[in-house]
């Protein structure tokens, strides 16, 4: 099975909370108002947050078996 997690780009968060308010986990926080954080211990990768950013700032990781990153990035993003 393939496991999945969110990862913020940094530099392009905006920090709106659209992400956090979306995850049904509670998985996101926004870190002192500058960008969002995901929590990797409690994100499932469904990928609503992703879907959610109006900056298109989150990708999805794919992890293998042990939760290391498997791939840098997902070839599609949780946007399309």
């Amino acid at each position: 099975m393939v496991k999945k997690r969110a990862e913020v780009n940094i530099n392009i968060c905006v920090a709106c909370g659209v992400c956090a308010n979306q995850c049904p986990r509670g998985a996101i926080t926004i870190y002192k108002g500058c960008y969002a954080v995901v929590n990797p211990d409690t994100c499932v990768g469904c990928g609503l947050c992703g879907k959610a950013c109006p900056a298109n700032a989150i990708q999805p990781i794919i992890l293998s078996e042990n939760g290391a990153k498997d791939r840098e990035k997902e070839e599609k993003s949780y946007a399309e």
